[in-house]
Order: structure tokens, then C-alpha cells, then sequence
């Protein structure tokens, strides 16, 4: 068996443990469960892997050795001789972050930097112990520096790629980390540079880059680099939402620009891509609302041939690519609190605060209405999908869907009412305290919708409850006698009655706010304005 060939050939100095642990690491590079009864056996491979490492052993043996270590660290049970002290600086010292070099000189020492990373990123991840030593042994200024190292350096890629997913990992592990690369280790300026040089920018003027038609996609190497520093920028910046000085809003518009470039880029694959722009847009969350006009730029080419998506002027490429994957994440029909909600909330808050873009996005998402025979959630257009999640058994994809849709309707409650019906709505109004109608808060514009003609002669025959035409119906009471309509109402009552006393519903009153009550309340409410009204005459 591999395992104790490994395990016996460690006694050797080298050679024969060279030929044993390349043999079990091709057994096992495809192995994440292990068997129990090997765990002891697996403890004392890593214990002599590290003892061996220790040593001034052949590049190409570190090199097993380590992939050997890397397989090993899957399993969190086997960690505990590998989370000391001596052995993490080990590894520290085999990806180079216990020196203070200038630059990575040695380009044949790179595959052991890149597997000494791999096996720091397991080790993190699966032991609490090598998290608390990270913090004590400073691992995140080293990989700071080592970070510094790859700027300018060529074939350095998957140095880079693991030493940002390190440092996301600490961040994602560690409140305290995540601090200290922002405040002091000036993690965002460090990480934000990270993410440029993935994407090769060159920039046109300040915050807009050069944006070429036929740019080419990303490699898989250059993606894979994009989405580690997307993902530790995210943790760095987490609890962003003041800017409070002009540097800070020079940082965050820096990296906005960035990111509109991450929108418009394209990687290997389909999945690749989505998986890059689904990592910008959660990083867009996190910057401040006053940022995000970065977003949009001011359209100057005039080339007739120019594809660019243009609305007052402002180029919208990216806001359209964020509506095209809102609607593909809503295609999916899965996992809408994970995948939908961050570009609904981010689209929701771009509406909020910059006029040009709640425009452009009402044009698309909310067009004048012409044939009002459906119900609104009837349908494929994109705003019958948005107020079909109106509705969603989710209460969070619920809530934001209809926060959006309220928020392109200036948050104003007959125009939501006209594009979603009083039914689907009526969730959102009960939350805000809108019921009796009204506005929000936010203040927007005075421009006005304009109705088309269609929708002015189908107005009157609209069903306010489902939103949209109904034929006048008979009215079946039309046909009863007095005593007949009597005994229906009171037949009604009582079920009524019954099922408030048994304590399956209770009868609801809106109060003059707009807030719900319990109808007693508004009852008892009613008859005390009546007593002090008589007691004034």
C-alpha cells in the first residue's frame, strides 16, 4: 500500500521517499475522505513529511513533498502534528514569507512557493489552531509583502493566485486580520492593484478605462486570480457603507472603475464569467452608495458603429450587463437568497441615489403599459418575473424584489399599484405602513409617467386587486331578494366570527398611518374620536 511505502521510505533521506510519496500522491490526488483506521499512520506520514522538509532536501523533493502534505491537510483529524509552532514557520519559510527579499530571484524555488501556499490555505481553512498561530506569527503582513514581491515579476501568477486566496481566507477566519489589512497594512490600495493587474487596465482618464470591442477573454489562470481578489477585497471592505475621508472616496471610486471594467470582461467559459461578475457584484455591495457613479461614464465616442448602450448621454454597458445577470439568476429558479439578492440590492441601491440610472433601468425593467389583459405576473418579460418573486415563499427574495420594483416606481405607491396590482404589492405596503397609499421617504424628481393611450381607455375596467382588465362581471346579488342578501351576509359574519374566535385569523384594521391593527383597536379607536367629537359640540 502506498501509504506505508511512504510511511517506510521516510527513513531514508530522500531518494526513496521521493519515489514512495510521488506514488501516493498519484493514489490519492483525486481522495477528500479518508479511511479512519489509516489516521494514526496518515499523523506520523505528515509528522515525517515536515521532519524532511526541515531538511536541505532537492527542490523536486520539496516539491513532492509538499503535494503529499497538501492531500494529507483535506483531513482536519490528521492536522494536529502540522499546527505547531516550528512546523507552520516551515511552510512559512518554503513560500517565502519569512524573508524580506526585494523580489522573487529563484524562479525554479516557484512551484515549492506555489505548493507551500496550497498547503497553508488547507491547513488554515481546517484547523482553528492554525488560525490562532496565523495571528501570533504575523502571516498576513508576510503575505502582504510576499504580494508586493509579484507585482512586478513574470511568471508569478500562481504565487499570487494562492497568496490572495490566503489572505481571503484569513479574513473570512479572522475579524481582527480583516482590520488589520484595511487600517494597517493598507490592505484595499494592496488588493485593489491585484485586481488591476489581472485585467491588464490601461487607463483612458481618471476612473474610466480603455475599453476595446474585440478585447479577447480572460485566461483561466488571470480569472481564477481576479475572483481570489475579489473575494479577499470583499472581506476587507465589509462594513463600508460612510465614506469618510477624500482618500476613502478615492480608494472606492479607484476600485469601482475596476470593477465596471470586471463587468465588461468575459472569462474562458460561460461558468467562469458568471462566476467573476457574481464576485464583482458582491464587491459592489460593499461600496459606498456615493461611489457607485462610477459605474456609469460620460458617452464620448461618436463612432457610428459604436455598440456602446447610451441613456442622457451616460454609457450604461455595465448596468446592463448587472440587469442581463439578474434575470439569468432568476432564470435559474434556485438558490435566489444566495444568488439573486446581492444584484437586486445593489441594482435597488443604484436606483435609490442616482437618477440616470433608476431611468435607464425603469425603461427596461418597467415600460410604459400598453396590454394590461394579463396579470402582472403572468408572463416572460422581465417585470413579470420580478413580481412573481413578489410573492416568493422566501421572505428576504420577497422583500428586496418588491423594495426594487418600488423604488423604479420613486416609491410611490399608485404607480407600483399600476405595474404590479394590489394583491402582489401588498406585503411590501403592509411592511412600509403604505396601505392607505402615499410615498417613501426617499425623495426623487418631479418627472411624471406618462400613460400610453392603451392603458388610459383599459383604466377604468383594471381590477386594482390582480392588475390588469377584467370584463364587468354580473353582479350575482342583482338577482336576490332583500331577505335573501340578509341571510348571505350573516352567514358570512359568523364564519367570520368562528374563525377569529378559534384563533385562525385575526381581522385587521389600517390605522390613519397606514399601519396595520387588530380591527378591536381601530374599533375602540373610532369610538373614542366619536366620544371626545360629541363632548366638544
Amino acid at each position: 500500500m502506498a501509504l506505508e511505502a511512504a510511511l517506510a521510505a521516510l527513513g531514508g533521506r530522500g531518494g526513496g521517499a521521493e519515489r514512495d510519496l510521488s506514488r501516493f500522491n498519484e493514489q490519492n490526488r483525486s481522495t477528500f475522505k479518508f479511511e479512519t483506521s489509516d489516521e494514526e499512520k496518515r499523523k506520523q506520514l505528515c509528522e515525517g513529511i515536515l521532519l524532511l522538509l526541515d531538511k536541505d532536501i532537492k527542490t523536486s523533493c520539496k516539491v513532492i513533498c509538499l503535494e503529499a502534505l497538501r492531500i494529507l491537510s483535506r483531513d482536519k483529524k490528521v492536522l494536529v502534528p502540522v499546527t505547531t509552532k516550528k512546523n507552520m514557520q516551515i511552510l512559512m519559510k518554503l513560500a517565502k514569507l519569512d524573508t524580506m527579499e526585494d523580489s522573487l530571484e529563484d524562479v525554479t524555488d516557484f512551484p515549492v512557493i506555489v505548493e507551500a501556499l496550497k498547503c497553508l490555505c488547507n491547513i488554515v481553512f481546517n484547523s482553528p489552531a492554525a488560525q490562532k498561530l496565523s495571528l501570533e506569527l504575523n502571516l498576513a503582513a508576510m503575505l502582504c509583502n510576499l504580494l508586493k514581491k509579484c507585482k512586478d515579476q513574470q511568471f508569478v501568477e500562481d504565487i499570487k493566485c494562492f497568496d490572495l486566496r490566503l489572505l481571503f481566507l484569513l479574513s473570512l477566519l479572522h475579524t481582527d486580520i480583516r482590520s488589520q489589512l484595511r487600517y494597517d497594512l493598507q490592505g484595499l490600495p494592496l488588493l485593489t492593484q491585484a485586481l488591476e493587474s489581472a485585467f491588464s487596465i490601461r487607463w483612458t482618464d481618471k476612473y474610466i478605462t480603455a475599453e476595446d470591442q474585440e478585447m479577447s477573454p480572460l485566461s483561466l489562470q488571470e480569472t481564477d486570480c481576479a475572483v481570489e481578489a475579489l473575494k479577499a477585497l470583499f472581506n476587507v471592505t465589509l462594513d463600508s457603507w460612510n465614506v469618510h475621508s477624500e482618500n476613502d472616496s478615492h480608494e472606492f471610486r479607484y476600485m469601482t472603475a475596476i470593477l465596471r471594467h470586471c463587468l465588461l470582461t468575459l472569462g474562458p467559459t460561460e461558468d467562469k464569467t458568471e462566476e467573476l461578475h457574481s464576485n464583482a457584484i458582491n464587491l459592489l455591495s460593499n461600496v459606498p452608495v456615493s461611489c457607485l457613479d462610477v459605474l456609469i461614464s460620460p458617452s464620448t465616442q461618436e463612432d457610428p458603429e459604436d455598440t456602446d448602450i447610451k441613456y442622457n448621454g451616460m454609457n450604461m454597458d455595465a448596468i446592463q450587463v448587472l440587469l442581463k445577470f439578474m434575470e439569468k439568476r432568476i432564470d435559474k429558479g434556485s438558490s435566489y437568497r444566495e444568488g439573486l439578492t446581492p444584484v437586486l440590492s445593489l441594482l435597488t441601491r443604484c436606483c435609490r441615489s442616482h437618477r440616470n440610472i433608476r431611468k435607464f433601468i425603469k425603461a427596461q425593467v418597467l415600460p410604459p403599459l400598453r396590454d394590461v389583459s394579463n396579470r402582472p405576473e403572468v408572463g416572460t418579460t422581465l417585470r413579470n418575473k420580478l413580481v412573481r418573486l413578489m410573492t416568493h415563499v422566501d421572505l428576504g427574495v420577497k422583500q428586496i424584489a418588491a423594495e426594487f420594483l418600488f423604488v423604479l416606481c420613486k416609491e410611490r405607491v399608485d404607480s407600483l399599484l399600476k405595474y404590479t396590482g394590489y394583491g402582489n404589492a401588498a406585503g411590501l405596503l403592509a411592511a412600509r405602513g403604505l396601505l392607505a397609499g402615499g410615498r417613501g421617504e426617499t425623495w426623487y424628481s418631479d418627472d411624471e409617467d406618462t400613460d400610453t393611450e392603451e392603458y388610459k381607455s383599459a383604466k377604468p375596467n383594471i381590477n386594482l386587486i390582480t392588475g390588469h382588465l377584467e370584463e364587468p362581471m354580473p353582479n350575482p346579488m342583482d338577482e336576490m331578494t332583500e331577505e335573501q342578501k340578509e341571510y348571505e351576509a350573516m352567514k358570512l359574519v359568523n364564519m367570520f366570527d368562528k374563525l377569529s374566535r378559534d384563533k385562525v385569523i385575526t381581522p385587521m384594521g389600517v390605522r390613519p398611518d397606514g399601519t396595520m391593527t387588530p380591527l378591536e383597536e381601530v374599533v375602540c379607536q373610532y369610538q373614542t374620536n366619536e366620544q371626545e367629537s360629541s363632548d366638544s359640540d
